[in-house]
């Protein structure tokens, strides 16, 4: 039986840590920043957790 290949596609959106929760980046952070209140542009700076059966089927794809 060959070995399982993680999701290269996930694997470079979220992270995995030591406790096993599952970060992701916030939408809206990557362009026309110019015209966003610093505010709005901290608050999708900051990683979000994902919840629920949704991190469980990240974490099949990356198995872990």
């Amino acid at each position: 039986m060959p070995k399982l290949k993680k999701h290269r596609g996930t694997a470079k959106r979220i992270k995995i840590t030591n406790n096993k929760l599952v970060l992701r980046l916030r939408a809206g952070n990557k362009h026309f920043n110019q015209k966003k209140s610093a505010a709005r542009k901290r608050a999708t700076a900051v990683e979000a957790t994902v919840r629920g059966k949704i991190s469980k089927k990240l974490k099949q794809a990356l198995g872990v």
